[in-house]
């Protein structure tokens, strides 16, 4: 859902500032859905990134140059929270409002087997690369976005899946034959 004192998103700016950082991640969610041709809008971008403490301490880095404050469920505005690579152990799901947009930061995507997320190490498998902003980003595999909102189930995810569904069908007729 769209909430209206989010800073518009700069993809555009936030992208190529994990970049910079040298954040390892994998997009998921909207963002993804899009680098696979959706044409639904979105308004912040979902990413899973790899686990290890470097990496964490990175993508810490890269949200304090975007001026991260963190959203908490029922509270009207973002707080300053410490932003250090021990900042996201705590959370399966964190949001962060920076000055580039809206950013969640998840541990893993859900699967179809109950209580098993997808992290980093599954979702990188089976990624695609698209060129961006001056930058190659990855994408979680359109089967693992649609498996994933077929998981969650929610409102916003199960009105996307039919645009989804049609582009891996599209994909899937595309291929040659061996």
């Amino acid at each position: 859902m769209n909430d209206p004192d989010a800073p518009a998103l700069q993809l555009d700016r936030l992208l190529p500032t994990l970049a910079r950082h040298h954040v390892e991640y994998v997009l998921v969610g909207g963002i993804a859905g899009t680098v696979h041709g959706a044409t639904r809008a979105t308004f912040d971008v979902d990413v899973v990134p790899a686990w290890s403490r470097a990496n964490r301490d990175r993508l810490a880095a890269a949200l304090r140059e975007l001026n991260a404050r963190l959203r908490i469920p029922g509270e009207p505005d973002p707080v300053d929270f410490p932003l250090d690579g021990a900042s996201f152990v705590s959370f399966e799901v964190s949001t962060w409002r920076t000055d580039a947009g809206d950013l969640d930061v998840i541990i893993g995507i859900p699967t179809s087997e109950r209580g098993r997320l997808a992290r980093y190490d599954d979702l990188v498998l089976r990624a695609v690369e698209a060129e961006a902003f001056g930058i190659t980003i990855r994408a979680a595999s359109l089967a693992d976005v649609i498996e994933s909102k077929l998981a969650l189930g929610r409102d916003p995810d199960l009105v996307a899946l039919p645009e989804l569904i049609e582009l891996q069908r599209r994909q899937s007729t595309d291929r040659p034959s061996p």
